[in-house]
């Protein structure tokens, strides 16, 4: 296992981290706890979750997942583990803290304790805003409509609420997910305007079908020496290669539920996994070595948030997520991204 320092930080992450939001939807909390047990046996020492998991997410199952990795941490040794976790952005969960939402300095406080009381741990090592508070495209939307301006607390505010939360010791560091290169750069002027920490990494979709952080994001993430950290590298087990061919397993999440991960059913979507799942197969490499080493060999990445719901699943990601592609393999990869540049977006 390689590690990382993220930089900003002391936190000493393994570059493959362990995604959580399955639990307490797909997942036993026994088998979370066996998922815990066998990722940390390979040398992963740093695990994310959210307080709105599980996914899909309901208010009979919200907070469950860091319930039932907080059962499993109590029995750790803490200061071996980084936690990572976040609070729900604003709208669309009327069903956390009674529809509050709206990321004020007040908001941000009750989460983090009611975090910390489901984890079973004093402090946090990464807390990430799970979504901006203002109108940005996301979740594979592409376009910005200035017809959906909102109001809402202000980035400021946002900042001096994570500031506060770290000045206490109730959390070390935070982050930032779902976010545009304009709202990182926002988020450290005023850090800086108030002479307080700035976020140290942003968790966004990355993989071969998703390529947004290529641009504008990869030159931020440069110049304010953050890191990416990479949710669905294989963008939502579609580069697993089991729905080819139009495949639909019984126990798979797309054909579990209907409304999950929009952006990955987008009409080009299977040519492209089709034309990488041929190049996996031309190289003599499984679709799940391609699509996770392509993500690892990025130069702006800390760490691929890898996740399953069984333990051939987990054993088959955790290895790939460290696999290496050789030079010949990234240029055939170059070679499909001129046709399909960013299918899933």
């Amino acid at each position: 296992m390689q590690y990382l320092t993220l930089p900003g930080t002391n936190l000493n992450v393994s570059r493959v981290c362990l995604g959580t939001m399955t639990w307490g939807q797909q997942n036993t909390e026994a088998e979370a706890h066996e998922q815990l047990d066998y990722a940390v046996a390979q040398g992963i020492n740093f695990i994310d979750t959210a307080e709105m998991y599980p996914v899909p997410p309901n208010g009979e199952t919200q907070g469950r997942t860091e319930k039932y990795l907080g059962t499993w941490l109590a029995r750790q040794q803490r200061d071996r583990l980084y936690i990572a976790t976040k609070v729900a952005g604003p709208g669309r969960r009327d069903w956390i803290r009674g529809g509050r939402t709206d990321l004020t300095k007040g908001v941000i406080a009750e989460a983090v304790d009611t975090s910390l009381a489901r984890l079973q741990t004093d402090y946090i090592d990464l807390y990430q805003i799970h979504w901006p508070q203002r109108n940005v495209p996301m979740f594979g939307a592409t376009e910005f409509d200035p017809s959906e301006e909102k109001g809402g607390p202000s980035i400021h505010e946002q900042v001096e609420g994570m500031a506060a939360m770290i000045k206490t010791g109730k959390i070390r560091h935070y982050g930032l997910s779902n976010e545009t290169a304009w709202g990182l750069c926002e988020f450290w002027r005023v850090a800086k305007e108030l002479g307080v920490p700035g976020p140290v990494t942003l968790q966004n979709s990355y993989s071969l079908l998703s390529r947004n952080v290529d641009n504008d994001l990869a030159e931020t993430l440069f110049r304010q020496k953050m890191s990416l950290l990479a949710y669905s590298p294989l963008a939502a087990g579609i580069l697993s290669g089991k729905y080819l061919g139009g495949a639909t397993p019984a126990d798979a999440r797309f054909t579990l539920f209907e409304g999950l991960g929009i952006r990955f059913r987008k009409a080009v979507v299977p040519d492209a996994v089709d034309a990488y799942a041929a190049l996996a197969k031309q190289r003599g490499i499984t679709l799940v070595q391609l699509a996770l080493g392509y993500v690892a060999s990025r130069w702006f990445l800390g760490a691929s948030i890898i996740g399953a719901t069984s333990m051939a699943q987990l054993k088959e990601d955790i290895a790939g997520a460290q696999f290496a592609l050789d030079p010949k393999t990234l240029e055939e990869i170059g070679h499909i991204q001129l046709r399909y540049p960013n299918p899933a977006g």
